[in-house]
């Protein structure tokens, strides 16, 4: 079997418009990256990274490449739905899982982009990758349950309203029937030229976000108790686990890239901020995960200070 240059791999894929295919393509590297440890006993390894890599996207492709669903608008320009009922509550779905998917191409751009960093900085983003783009699949697959009746509706749960499934498209909805806005990629294009703003202002700026909101996502879900719900908020549970663990990463490299360069991480942050004009962080703060993943004390309370 030849051998997989991870840094192409990444590009190869980010350069993938037909939806399925790019995210089974990401979902194929879980299996490459734990060859290599069974390989690797055995003196032979099934990938290699090559970080002096000169990568460049095919002048055709603008990146990152998408599916032609969804029209992707101003972030002023989506609407706002009230989780409240079933159609709001698939727009709210749709939402976060366009922000795991975007969160797929911000991984996968964080490998090919950046080069002359250690092995483990591009296994890292890969890794992020295959979670995010397993995120992606759960939330979708939620998404197109939505228009199944239940049987029964079990002891405790909230009945929905029968002039709510009147919403419900025929065949049900799916990634792409809502407008989304790409505000993360955004910050991507304007860290483009420097790992250590992509590092500061992606992961821990623009993603650490999903930790302070999920759980006040999920309480609304819980106060509105239908089984789809309540099955949104499982799903939740596992992202929110896994994104302290993506987080944590983007505070490890910003740190490890920091230190190469002698800048002091907190203050050099709060030149990134307004160098690349990151949106201000706004409290309430979900200090336990942002601890876990890796955030100083000095920096929250850094945070805490700027409103």
């Amino acid at each position: 079997m030849p051998q997989v240059e991870l840094r192409k791999r990444a590009l190869d894929i980010l350069c993938l418009s037909q939806l399925d295919e790019k995210i089974a393509q990401t979902l194929a590297l879980a299996a490459v990256l734990k060859n290599q440890v069974n390989q690797t006993e055995q003196g032979t390894p099934t990938w290699r990274v090559d970080p002096q890599a000169v990568l460049q996207a095919p002048p055709h492709v603008e990146l990152p490449a998408r599916p032609s669903r969804p029209e992707w608008v101003d972030h002023t320009q989506v609407a706002r739905r009230s989780p409240k009922t079933l159609a709001g509550r698939a727009a709210l779905i749709h939402s976060i899982a366009h922000i795991e998917f975007n969160a797929i191409n911000l991984a996968l751009d964080a490998v090919w982009r950046f080069a002359d960093m250690p092995a483990s900085y591009y296994t890292d983003w890969l890794t992020v990758a295959v979670e995010e783009a397993t995120h992606f699949s759960l939330l979708r697959q939620h998404l197109k349950s939505l228009h199944l009746r239940p049987v029964a509706v079990p002891p405790g749960l909230r009945a929905i309203p029968q002039d709510e499934w009147q919403e419900v498209p025929e065949h049900g909805w799916d990634y792409g029937d809502f407008p989304a806005h790409g505000g993360l990629w955004q910050m991507c294009e304007r860290t483009a030229d420097d790992v250590v703003a992509r590092m500061a202002l992606v992961p821990r700026t623009m993603e650490a976000r999903g930790l302070d909101a999920t759980p006040l996502i999920q309480a609304k879900l819980r106060q509105i108790g239908t089984a789809d719900a309540l099955a949104a908020c499982d799903i939740l549970d596992i992202v929110l686990r896994d994104e302290i663990g993506h987080v944590a990463i983007g505070n490890r490299w910003y740190a490890w890239t920091c230190a190469r360069a002698g800048w002091e991480p907190v203050a050099h942050y709060a030149v990134l901020t307004q160098r690349h004009q990151a949106p201000k962080m706004k409290p309430p703060f979900n200090r336990t995960a942002r601890l876990q993943a890796g955030f100083s004390e000095t920096e929250l309370s850094w945070l805490n200070g700027q409103n």
